[in-house]
C-alpha cells in the first residue's frame, strides 16, 4: 500500500491539516510518535488566540496569525470546541513601556489586526481593577481569544478520522528513503510508503527534515514553565494580560482559561538539543513565573496553584514559520518552526499546507461524503437537570460520577475511549474529559479511570499507563 500523503506529527498543525486534507479523495495517514495526539507543545502552551499585533509586518507569522485568529471561532464551532473571545491587554507599567505599547499598536495596524485601541490608566483599571497600581495604560486587542489547544487537536483528529484519514499512534519516524517518486518512512510500526510527506513534527521537525537532506534550518528547543491556579481565582482577570514582549517571546501572562482556571506563565529558556523532550519544571523557573505574574496582578498567589507544567517550543533559527515545499525535495512539504503564534495561526496554516499539497498532486477530487462538523460531546457538568436525566435513561453510566472535582461521569470516560482516535491512557482520558484536572489532580478518581480503561480496552490493570511508553501506574498485586 502506498499513501498519497503522510503527515508526521499529530499536534494542532498536523491534526488540522489532516482534517483539511480529508475534504479531498486522498489516502492520508497521520503519524504520531507518542501514544496520543497533542503530546508535544500543543498540550503545554498558553492557549491564547493572539490578535496578531506582535509579529513583524510581512512575516509568515503576521500573515497567518491574523487569518488564523479570524478563522478560529468558526473552526471551533464546527468541531464543538470551547472558544472565548475575551480580548487581550498588553499592559504598560512605565512611560517607556507606553511607547512600546504604541509601537505594537502601529504594528498591529500594519498587520491588519481589527478592533484595537490604546487605553489610558483610568480606562484600563475600569476593565481590570486587579492590575498592579503601576499599570498606566495598555493596548486592547478585542479580537483575541482563548481556546483549549488539546481539545481542538483531539476534535480535529476525530473529524479527520471520521472522514477517512488513518491515524497511527506510537509511530515514530526513524529514517526516510526516497526512490522513484515514493518515500519509504522507516517507523517503529514498520515501513510506510507515501508519495508526499508533510512535516509537522514540532520540536523534532528539523531532525525529520534532515532525513530527506534538508538542513536549511535548526530548531532551538525553548522551554516554558506555567502554573494552573484553582477555579476559585479564575475570574481575577477577564482579559488575557500581557506585559511588553522581549526578544525571548511575549513574556509571562495572566489569563483565564476556557475551563474557568487561571493560567500564569510561561518562562522562556533555550535548552540543549538533547533535552528536546525534557519538560520538567524547575524551582527557579516557577519562581520567575510567580514574580512576573505578580508584576501584572499582585493578587496572584501560587497558594492557589493546583499544578505546574512546562512545554517545549520549536523556535527556528530563521525566526519565522517554515512553510511549503522543501528545496531538497518538492514532495516533502514543511510545516515546521511553528512557535507562537502557532496555535492562533493553525487553522490558516492547515488550509495553506493542504492547498500546497493538492496543487502539487493536481486534479484531486473532492471527498463527496466530507462532513466538517463534529457532534458536540456530552458534558454532564454543563447539562441541565432534564438533559442529565435523559442521558442517564439512555445509559446509566452517565449517572456514576467518577471525578468529583470536575463532575465527570463514567459514561463520558467510556465515550472518550470509544471515540475515533480515542483515549488509550489516563492522560488521554484527562485531556478529553477533564477527569483528574481538578483540585485533587486525580487523587480520588485516578484508580477508577485505570479500571475503566482496562475494562474497555480488554487489558490488565497493570497494562494501563499514565501517558504511554514506560509510564506504568501499577506493576503487580501486593495481595
Amino acid at each position: 500500500m502506498c499513501y498519497d500523503v503522510a503527515i508526521i506529527g499529530a499536534g494542532v498543525i498536523g491534526a488540522l491539516t489532516a482534517r483539511e486534507l480529508s475534504r479531498f479523495a486522498l489516502h492520508t495517514v497521520l503519524l504520531e510518535a507518542a501514544g496520543d495526539v497533542a503530546m508535544g507543545a500543543t498540550k503545554a502552551n498558553s492557549a491564547i488566540v493572539h490578535a496578531g499585533f506582535d509579529a513583524l509586518p510581512g512575516t509568515l507569522k503576521a500573515k497567518f496569525n491574523v487569518k488564523g485568529a479570524e478563522m478560529m471561532p468558526h473552526v471551533c464551532e464546527e468541531l464543538s470546541v470551547p472558544y472565548k473571545n475575551n480580548g487581550s491587554l498588553v499592559g504598560a507599567f512605565s512611560e517607556e513601556e507606553k511607547a512600546h505599547v504604541q509601537k505594537l499598536y502601529e504594528r498591529g495596524l500594519a498587520n491588519g489586526v481589527p478592533r484595537m485601541e490604546i487605553l489610558d490608566e483610568s480606562a484600563l483599571k475600569a476593565l481590570e481593577p486587579n492590575l498592579a497600581p503601576e499599570a498606566c495604560g495598555a493596548l486592547l486587542a478585542a479580537s483575541a481569544g482563548i481556546v483549549c489547544p488539546y481539545e481542538l487537536t483531539i476534535a480535529a483528529t476525530e473529524n479527520a478520522v471520521t472522514n477517512g484519514v488513518e491515524f497511527k499512534r506510537n509511530c515514530k519516524v526513524e529514517g526516510i528513503d526516497f526512490a522513484d517518486g515514493v518515500f519509504t518512512l522507516h517507523t517503529t510500526l514498520g515501513d510506510i510508503q507515501t508519495k508526499y510527506v508533510i512535516n509537522c513534527a514540532g520540536v523534532h521537525s528539523d531532525e525529520v527534515s534532515h532525513m530527506v537532506g534538508d538542513d536549511s534550518f535548526h530548531i532551538i528547543p525553548r522551554r516554558g514553565e506555567y502554573f494552573i491556579l484553582d477555579k476559585a481565582v479564575g475570574n481575577m482577570v477577564s482579559h488575557t494580560i500581557f506585559q511588553c514582549p522581549t526578544a525571548m517571546g511575549k513574556g509571562i501572562l495572566v489569563s483565564p482559561t476556557v475551563d474557568g482556571n487561571l493560567l500564569i506563565g510561561p518562562t522562556a529558556e533555550d535548552v540543549d538539543d538533547s533535552k528536546r523532550d525534557d519538560t520538567e519544571t524547575t524551582p527557579a523557573g516557577l519562581q520567575l513565573v510567580k514574580r512576573f505574574a505578580c508584576k501584572s496582578c499582585p493578587a496572584v498567589s501560587t497558594r492557589n496553584a493546583i499544578t505546574s507544567f512546562s512545554g517545549m517550543r520549536a523556535h527556528p533559527d530563521v525566526d519565522d514559520f517554515i512553510l511549503g515545499p522543501s528545496k531538497a525535495n518538492a514532495q516533502f512539504i514543511q510545516g515546521a518552526g511553528i512557535e507562537s503564534p502557532g496555535l492562533s495561526s493553525a487553522p490558516a496554516i492547515a488550509v495553506y499546507l493542504a492547498n500546497v499539497l493538492v496543487e502539487a498532486i493536481g486534479d484531486v477530487c473532492k471527498n463527496e461524503s466530507f462532513n466538517g462538523e463534529r457532534k458536540d460531546v456530552f458534558r454532564f457538568r454543563h447539562a441541565t437537570d432534564e438533559e442529565r436525566q435523559a442521558a442517564i435513561a439512555r445509559n446509566p453510566a452517565y449517572g456514576r460520577i467518577i471525578c468529583r472535582c470536575e463532575t465527570v461521569t463514567e459514561g463520558e470516560i467510556i465515550d472518550a475511549i470509544r471515540a475515533p482516535a480515542g483515549a488509550r491512557d489516563v492522560d488521554g482520558v484527562k485531556r478529553r474529559t477533564r477527569a483528574g484536572m481538578g483540585r485533587c489532580q486525580g487523587g480520588f478518581c485516578g484508580s477508577k479511570v485505570v479500571e475503566i480503561l482496562a475494562r474497555e480496552l480488554g487489558l490488565e490493570l497493570n497494562d494501563i499507563t499514565k501517558f504511554g511508553r514506560d509510564s506504568k501506574i501499577l506493576f503487580d498485586k501486593t495481595k
